[in-house]
């Protein structure tokens, strides 16, 4: 597997990116050179299509008897699921819009959902009641009951091995899980108020929380211990990812910026601002070349994660954002807004490109499947609705 540089990236002549990548992978063998070439010929034709898709509405699900809190794909984009006030987690067909399994039994909301991707037969489900659980998406039902945080569970994440699942809580510790056994394997204390995002970097050797407290943790996920503190956010922290190559960590808080970290050292590379009141969300898109920002003040912000400079400025909403993704490809940004409406932007130039209208009250959540094709909406207004 070839990590693919930005520096490939420039190079349009298949022959010298051949020689390039045989440079420094001495993996690549004479043998090889036709079946890489294959590959990048259908990489360049993927990055060069035009991507001028218009989403219409396939579905409106009366998902739920109340509002919704979260919405997520598995890894081809098959099926979705929908969590939500009336204390279940449903599972959907994309391709048909039909409900495949209503997993019942948190006693409270459910408010944190995902599926382990990349495999997909698994989902974690975290609730107000204290506890989460793990279920199987083929059949609904619920494997393991993870008891032990003494407050709400408010984020999750399985690890990208699928072996462990991570869960934060208002009781202020982050817990690790053991899928096979059902077991808790350690529970990471150290914050001084709630835990509010977590995310594991992509070897699975680290996870980042991000609390009330105004801090972030960074946490080695075999021994269980703090690796080290990210201090200098003057609000709650909202939202926290690594980048892909799992060397910068991201962090948006209620102060107004959004913080660039370098993994290895704790130290602080950069400070985004600009924004006017809090940030809600942030994330990196897939390479981790770029950064979205989503605000309270009604705009999204993209910045460039290596020169820190501002791209573009998504500017047309009426009301907060709370959400905000890249898809795969990086072309564009998709953001959800207590306006009612989720809107689709150029990376690039700013330009909003679609509103997704029709939701008859705040939309909480939205995303793109991988191929980018469709998109999933979740609101307060108790539905859920299928674009492509």
């Amino acid at each position: 597997l070839i990590l693919w540089d930005q520096s490939y990236a420039a190079m349009t002549d298949t022959e010298e990116l051949i020689s390039a990548i045989r440079k420094s992978e001495p993996l690549i063998t004479a043998s090889r050179v036709d079946q890489v070439k294959l590959l990048i010929v259908r990489l360049q034709e993927k990055l060069g299509q035009q991507d001028n898709r218009r989403f219409c509405l396939f579905k409106a699900l009366q998902a739920h008897i109340l509002p919704l809190t979260n919405v997520a794909f598995n890894k081809s984009g098959s099926s979705f699921i929908t969590g939500s006030y009336d204390r279940t987690c449903k599972i959907w067909d994309t391709a048909s819009g039909e409900e495949l399994h209503t997993l019942e039994g948190h006693r409270n909301v459910v408010y944190a959902i995902a599926f382990n991707n990349p495999y997909g037969d698994k989902i974690a489900t975290g609730s107000f009641d204290k506890t989460c659980r793990l279920w199987s998406v083929e059949t609904g039902k619920c494997f393991h009951t993870f008891r032990g945080h003494t407050a709400e569970i408010v984020c999750l994440a399985f690890n990208p091995q699928s072996t462990l699942v991570a869960t934060g809580s208002m009781d202020t510790t982050a817990k690790l899980w053991d899928i096979q056994t059902g077991e808790e394997v350690s529970t990471l204390t150290g914050h001084s108020a709630e835990i509010i995002s977590l995310s594991f970097n992509t070897v699975g050797d680290q996870l980042v929380t991000g609390s009330f407290d105004h801090t972030v943790s960074l946490w080695d996920v075999p021994s269980g211990r703090r690796v080290h503190t990210l201090i200098g956010h003057r609000g709650e922290i909202s939202s926290v990812q690594f980048n892909w190559d799992c060397s910068l960590i991201i962090t948006g808080s209620m102060d107004k910026s959004c913080r660039v970290w370098e993994a290895a050292s704790g130290k602080c590379m950069a400070t985004l601002a600009g924004h006017e009141d809090e940030v809600l969300d942030v994330c990196f898109d897939y390479t981790g070349q770029l950064i979205a920002t989503a605000s309270a003040d009604g705009t999204a912000r993209v910045y460039s994660a290596v020169s820190y400079q501002c791209i573009s400025r998504l500017e047309s909403h009426e009301g907060e954002i709370s959400k905000i993704c890249f898809n795969a490809q990086g072309s564009r940004v998709l953001t959800a807004s207590a306006d009612k409406t989720a809107r689709l932007w150029d990376v690039q130039s700013g330009v909003c490109l679609q509103v997704l209208e029709g939701h008859t009250d705040e939309i909480f959540s939205s995303a793109f499947n991988y191929e980018g094709d469709t998109i999933i909406t979740g609101s307060k207004d108790n539905t859920c609705r299928i674009w492509r």
